[in-house]
């Protein structure tokens, strides 16, 4: 005799929004799932949103999110919600009601990752494949361990669809943020 194993519970975006530790999790196929987020992580991210942020802000360009934010805007999976560790929305792309709104419903212009020690190369590269298929036209995906940037675009832009930069380089926020660059260094110095 064989034993079923027990039946999954299937969480919504709703119920996501109700439950306590919800900052901990995504939603992916109704299954919540646990957010590998350590400090290293949490720090680099908080760099990016500091020094995005403080250009965004300053330039009236739009709204950045931390990882608290979770978006609700994949076309092929209307319930699932990422939270990227940072985010960016242009102004004209807002929602209006945004103080009322649990989940953000719009794709962000940027979505950015920060890879902790427990994150899955597969994962990695699943979340940065769903938000270029939702629209998102530009992810960063920073390595604290290896201090390198990779920037992700769809196929067809003129960019290209993946750029790899160190240290020694320069990020710019392309035409989603424009006129926005910073060293890559400075998004790890500590």
């Amino acid at each position: 005799m064989t034993i079923a194993p027990p039946p999954q519970v299937v969480v919504t975006p709703e119920d996501l929004l109700r439950m306590e530790d919800a900052i901990n999790y995504e939603l992916v196929d109704g299954q919540l799932v646990e957010r590998n987020m350590g400090a290293e992580s949490g720090r680099v991210s908080g760099r990016v949103i500091i020094l995005m942020g403080s250009y965004v802000l300053q330039k009236s360009l739009g709204e950045t999110f931390n990882s608290e934010t979770g978006y609700q805007c994949f076309p092929d999976a209307p319930k699932k919600v990422r939270r990227p560790d940072a985010s960016f929305v242009r102004t004209e792309r807002v929602p209006r009601d945004l103080a009322v709104l649990g989940h953000v419903p719009v794709a962000p212009d940027l979505a950015v990752e920060v890879v902790s020690p427990n994150d899955l190369a597969d994962d990695v590269e699943e979340k940065v494949a769903e938000y270029l298929r939702a629209g998102v036209p530009l992810v960063w995906v920073l390595y604290p361990r290896t201090r390198t940037v990779r920037v992700h675009r769809p196929r067809t832009s003129p960019r290209g669809p993946v750029l790899d930069l160190s240290v020694d380089d320069a990020i710019d926020g392309e035409d989603v943020i424009p006129g926005f660059s910073c060293p890559v260094k400075q998004f790890f110095e500590g």
